[in-house]
């Protein structure tokens, strides 16, 4: 995908937002007369009743501006000195991330991040702290090219060679810390 939108999975529960995106697309359909108001009507009360992407799409796929997308930045810095930097849940992941920490650890959590890139660059610049990057079910990640002082790299079920799934590529540098990949772990209905 080379555009700067992705289709999100149709099992993936919509957001407000998203279903304010929708219906904006079946109005400019009604003011473009591609819909009668009695159509308009009718879809726009399933798309507010909808809780997935599944729901919403065949409301929308006779209408011209493809499924629901949404921006995705080619490229992030994420920055923090002397504290914790966390993303999890449902985050925009760019195909290239610089991760630069001081002091403070980072701790990525991509099991439900909108990834729309096979492959995602992360470069580090992380001095004093850990990073923990937590990969989706079947990603791979080579962290062979990170530049350790007085560093560890825990990476013990996470694949580093590229198969199926999202391949992760991270470089840098990590000092007086350690870097753990790892996927999602869970236990008695628990996940971290």
């Amino acid at each position: 995908m080379s555009s700067d939108l992705s289709p999100q999975p149709p099992e993936w529960r919509i957001s407000s937002a998203d279903r304010e995106r929708a219906a904006g697309r079946l109005r400019t359909a009604l003011d473009d007369g591609r819909l009668t108001l009695e159509e308009y009507d009718e879809r726009l009360a399933l798309i507010l009743a909808a809780r997935t992407y599944g729901e919403v799409s065949p409301h929308l796929a006779d209408l011209p501006g493809g499924p629901i997308a949404i921006k995705v930045p080619d490229f992030l810095e994420l920055r923090t000195t002397a504290a914790s930097l966390k993303r999890k849940g449902r985050w925009v992941v760019p195909r290239r991330l610089l991760i630069s920490a001081k002091a403070g650890s980072a701790r990525l959590n991509f099991t439900e991040a909108v990834i729309a890139h096979p492959t995602v660059e992360i470069e580090l610049q992380v001095y004093a702290g850990t990073t923990v990057l937590v990969l989706p079910a079947g990603a791979s990640a080579d962290a062979d090219h990170v530049d350790l002082v007085a560093g560890s790299v825990v990476q013990r079920t996470v694949p580093s060679i590229h198969a199926e799934g999202i391949h992760f590529i991270i470089t840098g540098r990590q000092a007086a810390g350690r870097l753990i990949i790892r996927y999602r772990r869970s236990f008695l209905g628990r996940s971290w």
